[in-house]
């Protein structure tokens, strides 16, 4: 069974997509830590991100760092934290939180709610800055 990633790359669940290309695939956390929260997921779906070869997974944080810098950009915060988790989707992910202390990107935090207006406004000001 597909993972809920791969759906969404296939556009079977919508989402706020940030950037993609051939490879990786870029949208807003819908329980985000803090606005822009960021999930990059390769389009090959591997439940591990270490079972990646290393130009895949090479090529991923490459793709990362652009999305974190276009983040940082559209969205005030003294830097952007990185966390690779991978239990709650067995598909291989980064997470992208803009923060300004370690607190911000605690996982036990409490998620935002945002509506889709606001998701639509970030997405639309975090990919107006992304260069691939």
């Amino acid at each position: 069974m597909a993972s809920i990633f791969s759906r969404i790359i296939r556009g079977e669940i919508p989402c706020y997509k940030i950037a993609e290309n051939d490879n990786y695939f870029a949208f807003l956390d819908i329980n985000p830590l803090r606005a822009g929260h960021t999930l990059v997921v390769p389009k090959r779906e591997t439940d591990y991100i270490f079972d990646l070869e290393d130009e895949y997974l090479a090529g991923m944080v490459v793709f990362s760092k652009k999305i974190a810098v276009a983040i940082r950009k559209a969205i005030p915060c003294n830097r952007i934290g990185v966390a690779i988790l991978g239990l709650e989707v067995p598909h291989a992910h980064i997470h992208l939180v803009p923060m300004d202390t370690m607190d911000d990107i605690n996982f036990k935090n409490p998620k935002l709610k945002f509506s889709p207006d606001e998701f639509k406004e970030t997405a639309s000001k975090i990919s107006q800055k992304v260069i691939l």
